[in-house]
């Protein structure tokens, strides 16, 4: 039954298939074929996979986000970042860095911060002369920045899959990545903007108008700080904090900025149901995917057979980074967390591995697919907001991806990049 689940789920992939209905049809497929269960199953574990008090964050943080949006939050944010690099050398590539990593804490969505601020900044640094291409580039890249600096959709999927981190102590995590990545961005933007001359905008501005900007910019970026401090204050759960945040997002968009009009709510709810029911129908299906893998005894036999190479933590971390990578080329970050973690963890647990420095290797790893060939999702997005040809797209990828890789090394080998956060405030 496995066996006709993968080639089914990789045949079905191949011929450009959503990424859930191939799931939910090769499970289908194997269950039927087999016939040992009845096809009920099937709908049975879909739906059992979605039902769970904690993926209530999801739709709530989703619509957090809309709503932020919603009221002008991409400009004031551009603002803010811009003031502080603008002027130099390379200053858009670097507004593009920072922006997107601001607006990751609210959006918790790669994709979202593709099309939303990562568009914009596109088009201002076309119009300043740069190449479209590597203006799209930059975007993707850093656009993955978004499910690691909380709230992140990914991180809830995952506290749900392994039971020896928790959501809030992921959150936490993600910081030290999620700015490690912005670093490593950077640098390869200083490394292009001199190579290929592309200069500052303007001069520094006046302090009057960096303070105001700073100002508008505060409510905003308190929302992942409001989120954090209320659960490590115990104040709420994470599923709590998600509802928290749209009230808070309500309230910044309509009376803070002022710019969120209530005839917009409609429209903005219907988004966020979309977008909720596309996350949802992909754990589900995911579910029954991971089901028929646990029935047919895949993860104790991956287990069994790991154990006997007897590699070091260090080589298992490796082999796991080298098979995490493959994986995320031709599937999804949160399918690939529903599949893979309830077979890794438990053989990392045995190594000794600590489990959030796992966590953030398998979360950036997967996140990192999102920019690979040929199935990532970001370079689509990216490719279609900025009308990019993908192969022009892809061309400039490559000094990225090394900067990519040498952020996962570091990850990889130095756990207290991961670990050191939570530790130091008291996460588990």
């Amino acid at each position: 039954m496995s066996l006709i689940l993968v080639i089914g789920a990789c045949a079905l992939l191949a011929i450009g298939m959503p990424v859930a209905f191939a799931l939910g049809l090769a499970t289908s497929i194997a269950v039927l074929a087999v016939g040992k269960f009845p096809m009920i199953v099937v709908l049975k574990e879909t739906f059992t996979g979605i039902d769970s008090f904690p993926l209530m964050a999801v739709p709530f943080f989703i619509l957090a986000a809309e709503l932020m949006s919603g009221g002008s939050l991409t400009m004031v944010l551009l603002r803010f970042a811009s003031q502080f690099v603008g002027h130099k050398r390379g200053g858009l590539g670097y507004t593009n860095i920072a922006s997107l990593t601001f607006f990751s804490g609210i959006s918790g969505s790669a994709l979202a911060d593709a099309a939303g601020p990562g568009s914009m900044m596109i088009k201002m640094m076309d119009k300043a002369g740069y190449d479209r291409a590597y203006s799209g580039a930059l975007t993707a890249s850093t656009a993955i920045v978004g499910p690691i600096i909380p709230p992140s959709i990914i991180m809830i999927i995952y506290g749900l899959q392994d039971e020896r981190v928790s959501i809030g102590a992921l959150f936490v995590a993600g910081f030290v990545p999620g700015i490690l990545i912005a670093i490593a961005m950077s640098v390869v933007n200083w490394h292009i903007s001199n190579k290929r001359n592309y200069r500052g905008d303007g001069a520094f501005p006046p302090w009057n108008e960096v303070w105001r900007n700073t100002l508008q910019a505060v409510p905003a970026l308190m929302l992942p700080v409001l989120i954090l401090g209320g659960m490590r204050a115990g104040w709420f759960t994470p599923t709590e904090a998600s509802v928290v945040a749209v009230f808070y997002a309500l309230i910044c968009g309509k009376f803070m900025y002022r710019t969120l009009e209530w005839k917009a709510l409609p429209h903005i709810l219907i988004r966020s149901a979309l977008l909720t029911a596309s996350v949802l129908i992909i754990i589900g299906f995911s579910a029954a995917f991971a089901w028929v893998l646990t029935v047919e005894r895949i993860p104790y036999t991956m287990g069994e057979w790991i154990a006997q190479l007897q590699l070091s933590p260090w080589m298992l971390l490796v082999a796991i980074n080298i098979l995490l990578l493959v994986f995320g080329i031709f599937i999804e970050p949160l399918p690939g967390v529903m599949v893979l973690v309830p077979i890794l963890a438990p053989v990392t647990a045995a190594a000794g591995i600590d489990p959030i420095h796992f966590a953030m290797i398998v979360i950036f790893n997967l996140t990192l697919g999102m920019i690979t060939p040929p199935v990532g999702g970001l370079l689509f997005v990216t490719s279609n907001v900025a009308k990019i040809p993908l192969a022009d797209l892809t061309r400039e990828l490559k000094p990225f991806l090394m900067a990519h890789g040498v952020v996962l090394m570091l990850l990889t080998f130095i756990p207290s990049l991961s670990t050191g956060l939570p530790n130091l405030l008291g996460f588990k």
